[in-house]
């Protein structure tokens, strides 16, 4: 894309006139869209981007600028433009700065298997077809299906005036599909939707038939769905789709920008127990093929696992390089953004809560009145006390120890640091979720993933 003497020169220009530190994030990027509704082919869309974005950090100040012309010259350009705007706050005359850039590392743990450029439109309309065809022959009461099938390649080059200079691939490939069931005057609506950091082998391992079958279940489930209990009560909370309570709940509050800024339940408690015993969680961009997964992060840091709570005991935050440098500490693999076009923050990968030794059976034994909440859709959190209300998209009643009737328009409210100490039991059935994560006008893939759990008692709100 931009090869590595003009990086170099960019870099050392960026820095000409001040500045602590100063890096360049180049980007080139494709996205194809499909959309099937009602059977039909309704758009099919495809884009491409690219740009480059520079940053200068001088003590507690960041300057940034981008170009979307991805040419030597306007790169150098920028990056001049960049220094002239250091220069007029600093005051500082020019200087010669020289950046030893390390040797170009690779990422390619999440190389995909089959290439969404290999992969005709046909094949692509032919798996929303067959997903469409699954969810209608589900049952009678399906009246509609819509399936939305995305990939995308992103190519980066990071490099940075302390040394890191990385190229990174990453691919995505998600489905979504979305069925509606209709029975007398009642309408329902259920939904699925896997994704992967890889390429159309999503298929082979989620084929298109059964995730058409799970969205159509969801919705012909909530037709005979019961009004929600309201009170408080123990809650199972299922694995996978769970695990978005904690990213929202308690892992914004674990990120080091709400930690440095003070507006974060989790300040100045490393090392201090935050939650029950049983709770283990870490935050991961190196598994394979997750949704959050990368090779390195939008700063040029290696993707590693990062411990965040051990047995209840808080061992660390999710850092950036800028709050890094501010905190006096190591950066985690944790600095993202969306495009060129924004400067990087501290953001969750794949947070997940780790797995024990728990069975499902273990969680509603003795329960002779629970709650089950199998699937979470989306909610509300206040990150400065860790207040939450999440709506339930498949919920079932528990009644002496065994899952019974479904119910409809049940939340879940509560707050997270006093919900991590009621979990009494973790199961060993850890699985993931794939979602897109937005904080500071930015959105990036975030990987969600848990265990069944129990919490003891929980706010169950419903109509019921």
């Amino acid at each position: 894309m931009i090869d590595r003497d003009v990086i170099n020169r960019a870099l050392a220009e960026a820095l000409k006139r001040g500045g602590d530190f100063a890096d360049i994030f180049v980007e080139r990027k494709s996205t194809d869209k499909l959309k099937l509704e009602d059977g039909k082919i309704e758009s099919f869309t495809a884009g491409h981007d690219a740009g480059a974005g520079l940053r200068v950090i001088s003590g507690a100040s960041t300057y940034y600028v981008y170009t979307d012309i991805l040419t030597p010259a306007s790169v150098l350009e920028a990056a001049a433009a960049l220094a002239e705007a250091v220069g007029a706050r600093a005051g500082a005359e020019p200087r010669n700065v020289i950046i030893p850039l390390n040797n170009l590392a690779s990422g390619n743990a999440n190389l995909a298997k089959i290439e969404p450029s290999k992969v005709s439109q046909d094949f692509k309309a032919g798996i929303a077809r067959r997903a469409d065809a699954a969810a209608r022959e589900a049952g009678g009461e399906i009246i509609q299906a819509t399936v939305s099938l995305a990939d995308s390649v992103q190519e980066v080059v990071i490099a940075s005036s302390d040394g890191a200079y990385a190229a990174d691939k990453r691919v995505l490939t998600r489905i979504f599909v979305l069925a509606v069931a209709k029975r007398s005057d009642r309408v329902e609506s259920g939904y699925e939707a896997p994704g992967i950091s890889g390429g159309f082998e999503l298929f082979e391992t989620e084929s298109p038939e059964k995730i058409g079958r799970l969205a159509a279940g969801r919705a012909l489930m909530l037709l005979d769905a019961i009004p929600a209990p309201a009170g408080n009560m123990p809650v199972v909370l299922g694995n996978g789709t769970g695990g978005v309570l904690f990213h929202e709940a308690c892992g914004h509050g674990l990120e080091a920008d709400a930690i440095r800024k003070g507006a974060s339940v989790f300040a100045g408690k490393t090392g201090q127990k935050v939650a029950a015993d049983v709770v283990s969680a870490a935050d991961d961009p190196s598994l394979p093929h997750r949704w959050g997964s990368f090779g390195f992060d939008d700063e040029g840091t290696p993707a590693v696992a990062n411990s965040l709570i051990e047995e209840g005991v808080l061992k660390g935050f999710l850092y950036d390089k800028f709050n890094a440098r501010l905190a006096g500490v190591p950066t985690t693999p944790n600095g993202r953004r969306q495009s060129f076009r924004h400067i990087p923050v501290p953001r969750m990968t794949n947070t997940y809560i780790k797995p024990g030794a728990a069975s499902f059976e273990d969680m509603l034994s003795g329960l002779k009145r629970g709650f089950y909440a199998k699937s979470l859709g989306g909610g509300e959190v206040n990150p400065a006390n860790g207040d939450y209300v999440f709506g339930v998209t498949e919920g079932y009643l528990i009644a002496n120890g065994q899952v019974a009737k479904p119910v409809k328009g049940a939340v879940l409210v509560g707050n997270g640091p006093r919900t991590l100490f009621d979990i009494d039991l973790v199961g060993g059935d850890l699985d993931f979720d794939a979602g897109m994560c937005g904080k500071a006008g930015q959105s990036v893939p975030a990987g969600t993933g848990q265990p069944s759990l129990r919490i003891k008692e929980l706010t169950v709100g419903g109509t019921g």
